[in-house]
């Protein structure tokens, strides 16, 4: 396993969360090959290796090799290859349901709006009939700081309970438009049914497992510096965003899931505040000695397929008066994630 990877997860359940009502139970995770789905099932199985909480990993994904072979020959891993958009039905007892399938490459969105929508909706009522019908003791719906929206002039901070502006006619709020409505089904299942519905709104979360070709700025520049070219901007990059690094966000998630009493909290690291142009600058400060620059390249027009939003920082102060406390600052967490590509680049050529 990746070194920067296994220390990620050590840090994760090393924090003072109740990991023992996983102990027993049987967890099913949705997107299980993606950045946060991974993280989320790797923590299942260092518990189990290391505190032997004898936690049933339901492992669901529609491309099982996307698993690594570590996993797939787990006794505790079931896999089950399955659209989360077609009626899902598992045999047995599910304790815990963790919906983290969802498109988040800009690119899927701007070529895919319908299958992005898709897995939002048509998928998070699927999980939640499937936790209703199991009588789940949790279910934890992975949302985004997309749902809020543009922010209103001046407007520094986004709380659990303040909104701004989506065009829902703007075939690019298949994004955000799909993560509101499944976070009104929560809502509705946990009032109706009683369901004990999560729902935690990520910030820009980056770290080992992400894609660097996905089309995403963090992405790009990413794969600029690991390439060892200089970074290009196609506008000033003035845009606001919060980063937040994978393992920050992951111990948040199950901070979450097993200790918290509200329905919704955001996930964002407010000292990862950076603008695109900052982002740029501390990218290719990172490997000094690579002799990187950063060039402006600023297209007519501007740019297409990108979320429209310049301001609007996520407020995670209520998530951190339950204990939850962010790790890495920008510069660190993209040094950690940069370390994690080159050791699996020495790893495939060996």
């Amino acid at each position: 396993m990746n070194r920067v990877f296994k220390e990620d997860l050590e840090a994760i359940i090393a924090e003072n969360i109740p990991w023992e009502k996983l102990e027993g139970k049987t967890v099913l995770i949705t997107g299980a090959s993606g950045m946060i789905g991974t993280y989320m099932l790797h923590v299942l199985t260092i518990l189990n290796d290391e505190r032997g909480l004898n936690i049933q990993i339901a492992a669901m994904l529609r491309n099982a090799s996307k698993l690594p072979d570590e996993i797939r020959r787990r006794e505790d891993v079931k896999i089950v290859t399955h659209d989360v958009t077609e009626t899902i039905e598992i045999p047995g007892e599910v304790h815990y349901v963790i919906h983290a399938a969802s498109p988040a490459s800009p690119l899927i969105m701007q070529d895919k709006p319908v299958e992005t929508i898709a897995a939002n909706t048509i998928g998070t009522f699927n999980t939640l009939k499937l936790a209703k019908e199991k009588h789940a003791e949790g279910y934890l719906f992975i949302s985004s700081r997309e749902i809020y929206g543009q922010p209103e002039e001046g407007q520094e901070f986004f709380y659990e309970d303040t909104y701004g502006f989506v065009d829902q006619l703007n075939p690019r709020s298949c994004y955000s438009e799909g993560k509101k409505a499944a976070e009104t089904m929560c809502v509705c299942f946990h009032d109706e049914y009683g369901l004990n519905a999560k729902i935690a709104r990520l910030a820009h979360t980056y770290g080992p497992g992400m894609s660097i070709y996905d089309g995403r700025v963090q992405a790009d520049f990413l794969k600029n510096v690991f390439h060892n070219e200089d970074i290009v901007l196609k506008s000033e990059g003035t845009a606001i965003r919060t980063y937040t690094y994978i393992g920050d966000a992951v111990a948040g998630l199950y901070r979450i899931l097993l200790g918290s009493e509200d329905i919704v909290y955001n996930i964002g690291n407010e000292d990862g505040k950076v603008s695109i142009r900052e982002l740029a600058e501390i990218m290719v400060d990172i490997y000094p000695e690579r002799g990187l620059k950063l060039v402006f390249d600023i297209p007519e027009g501007g740019t297409k397929g990108t979320a429209p939003y310049t301001l609007g920082i996520l407020s995670s102060k209520k998530l951190r008066e339950i204990g939850w406390s962010p790790k890495y600052s920008v510069k660190e967490g993209f040094r950690r994630t940069l370390e994690y590509l080159e050791i699996e680049e020495g790893a495939e050529h060996e």
